[in-house]
């Protein structure tokens, strides 16, 4: 975790605190209020115009996080030095705007940790929380802290009270949040007995040993005498200040892979002494207690060794692989699950498999059984058959001699048969060229009818012109009154003519006469010929009709269903 995402967590719970409504945003008045702030515990120059700027009048309504997250990370966060600030008086700002909403001790006094041990806390708690938003504390970070805390007391946890306390706490986005874990500790229900005072203590040590800050003598280089400094350990270098306030830097031991710490015995009225050598110079230091120069010499050799790795902090490396092993759990415990949830599947389809096999067996017994039926069924029935076969077989040798009786008899009337074919084809050659004289007759008659037709078309021509003629000459007339005399002679003319057409007219009608007798007698051969052909088919249908077996007179009827061509035509002529 870095600087820029630790000062990220005190913000937000600073910008939530102000967020009265829960709306996700905050009136720019309030934030023009906490931004001044920051420039100040974050010693950072102001910028009152880009301050004004980004948070002019004119705007309308409250900023969401999204809307003052440029602002914050332009004109502040990418301002901040580490080092160049104190991070305690920070966190101590934004820890009084978000306590006054959120945090609620016991009215009544009867907190378990005092207001300074809650804020402790809850820099603890923003270390060891999850670096995603709402921030949570997952459970193992939680009996974590709780183990520290109780360790520091010389109290051993209760871990089965604490999963039973995490069970029944409703828990958002995986975790605790930091409400949720102060009033925990607050109920007293793992810090059962124990004063206020030493609770108080051990929130203390632990704050100071993440932290990895805390007071220790120093020698001095030149006058070598010793004074109290307060130190602060970082990968990197090990400061330290006039106080805890850090407003005096007082010198920086860089911390390298060539440097190295060790125990010294007491000596000039000093106990409890370490030393850290580097390349330059050896600088001596005396810690109030044995443990307290074991955790200083172990740290600094952890940020050595950390230095050297390219890492930045003990507890955030230890943070970092409480997390790897976490993830490592729950992947061991998804895998677990599959493989458990694989063996069920497994055991599942191994008794399904019994069970079919069970089935199949009972199938195979049943299929035996009805496979013996099928077998009996069948030889009955095949005896059965048999004995049809046998039966039928005597009526076909029945039936064959009979046949070949019928056989001999049908012989004898297919060749009376075929006598008969040959008189019919004589027959139908006769019948033939009747029909030939009837076609011929019926074409004499078309074309005497072709000839009627003319004639009467002639005799239509002649007629009009005749009324043509009629019709000029009463034009004439009616045009030749006062020119009688004079038209006389064309008059005469014209009746010549008329007497002419009239002559051709007569002419016509004898012709007409004449042609009507051809077509009458031309009927007369047509019907003569329908007569004779009526007479042929008569004789033809005797001799077609049938000759049934055991009979050997031939009866005066004709072929049931037939009737003769020319007696169709003549009726069609008709």
């Amino acid at each position: 975790m870095d600087l820029r995402a630790e000062l990220l967590k005190s913000i937000w719970y600073a910008f939530t605190a102000l967020d009265v409504e829960k709306s996700g945003k905050v009136s720019k008045s309030q934030l023009k209020v906490l931004s001044h702030n920051l420039y100040t515990v974050l010693c950072i120059p102001h910028d009152p115009v880009a301050l004004e700027e980004h948070f002019r009048d004119d705007d309308d309504g409250p900023v969401s996080s999204q809307g003052y997250m440029p602002y914050l990370n332009k004109y502040i966060l990418d301002k901040v030095e580490e080092g160049a600030f104190v991070k305690e008086n920070f966190d101590e700002l934004c820890w009084t705007l978000t306590a006054k909403k959120n945090y609620k001790p016991d009215r009544n006094g009867n907190s378990v940790i005092s207001h300074q041990d809650a804020f402790k806390l809850w820099c603890l708690f923003n270390f060891l929380s999850e670096d995603k938003y709402p921030l949570v504390m997952v459970p193992d970070e939680v009996e974590y802290l709780l183990k520290k805390i109780c360790t520091a007391m010389n109290v051993e946890l209760n871990s089965c009270e604490l999963d039973d306390y995490l069970s029944q706490e409703p828990q958002g986005q995986g975790g605790l949040t930091v409400w949720q874990f102060l009033d925990m500790v607050n109920s007293g229900r793992f810090l059962r007995g124990i004063e206020q005072e030493a609770i108080s203590m051990a929130v203390e040590e632990v704050y100071q040993e993440v932290i990895e800050d805390g007071y220790l003598w120093k020698k001095g280089q030149l006058r070598r005498n010793w004074s109290e400094r307060w130190f602060m350990l970082k990968p990197s270098a090990l400061s330290y200040y006039m106080s805890e306030e850090r407003k005096e830097k007082k010198g920086s031991i860089p911390l390298d892979k060539h440097c190295c710490v060790e125990v010294l015995p007491d000596r000039d009225g000093k106990r409890c002494m370490f030393c850290v050598k580097t390349l330059s110079r050896t600088y001596e230091m005396s810690a109030s207690d044995t443990r307290q120069r074991q955790e200083w010499t172990l740290a600094i050799q952890t940020a050595i060794r950390l230095q050297a790795e390219g890492k930045k902090s003990l507890h955030k490396d230890l943070k970092q692989k409480r997390r790897e092993q976490r993830e490592q759990r729950e992947q061991r415990k998804a895998a677990k699950e599959e493989e458990t949830q694989r063996l069920k599947q497994l055991q599942e389809e191994k008794e399904r498999k019994l069970q079919e096999l069970e089935l199949l067996k009972e199938a195979q017994r049943q299929a035996e059984i009805l496979l013996q039926e099928e077998e009996q069924r069948r030889r009955q029935q095949h005896e059965e058959m048999q004995r049809t076969l046998e039966i039928q077989l005597r009526e076909a040798e029945q039936a064959r001699a009979s046949m070949q009786a019928e056989m001999v008899l049908k012989e004898a009337e297919a060749e009376r048969q075929r006598k008969r074919i040959v008189e019919l084809e004589d027959m139908q050659e006769r019948l033939q060229e009747a029909l030939q004289q009837e076609v011929k007759a019926r074409q004499d008659e078309e074309a005497v009818r072709y000839a009627q037709a003319r004639l009467l078309a002639e005799e239509e021509e002649k007629l009009k012109q005749l009324m043509k003629l009629k019709e000029e000459q009463e034009e004439y007339i009616i045009k030749t009154q006062r020119e009688k005399q004079v038209l006389k002679q064309e008059m005469e003319n014209k009746n010549k003519c008329l007497e002419e057409a009239q002559k051709q007219l007569e002419e016509v009608r004898v012709n007409r006469q004449r042609v009507d007798q051809d077509v009458m007698a031309a009927q007369r051969k047509l019907r003569q010929a329908s007569t004779n052909v009526k007479h042929w088919n008569v004789q033809m249908n005797r001799l077609m009709h049938p000759i049934g077996p055991g009979r050997t007179n031939v009866s005066g009827g004709v072929f049931p269903g037939y009737q003769p061509l020319l007696s169709r035509r003549d009726s069609s002529l008709k």
